[in-house]
């Protein structure tokens, strides 16, 4: 049985907040791009802090960007 990750929507976040780019979502959120980029590659988790400032610059809850469990196809 596959071991349980956090899986996160900022991919369809940016898309939905009109497509703001990677780069814009770091800089509101203050780390880099390539950090934002690892976390949507399912890379990287982040700190509890990040997770509620990405959650933040979307004006969404915790748990419509960051989910912790097992993919039915892992």
């Amino acid at each position: 049985m596959a071991e349980p990750k956090i899986f996160n929507n900022i991919k369809i976040l940016r898309f939905e907040a009109g497509g703001i780019s990677q780069a814009e979502l770091a800089k509101r959120v203050g780390v880099t791009r390539q950090t934002i980029l690892a976390l949507e590659a399912h890379k990287y988790s982040p700190s509890l802090e990040l997770a509620f400032k990405i959650a933040a610059a979307f004006d969404v809850p915790l748990n419509e960007v960051f989910q912790y469990g097992v993919l039915e196809d892992d």
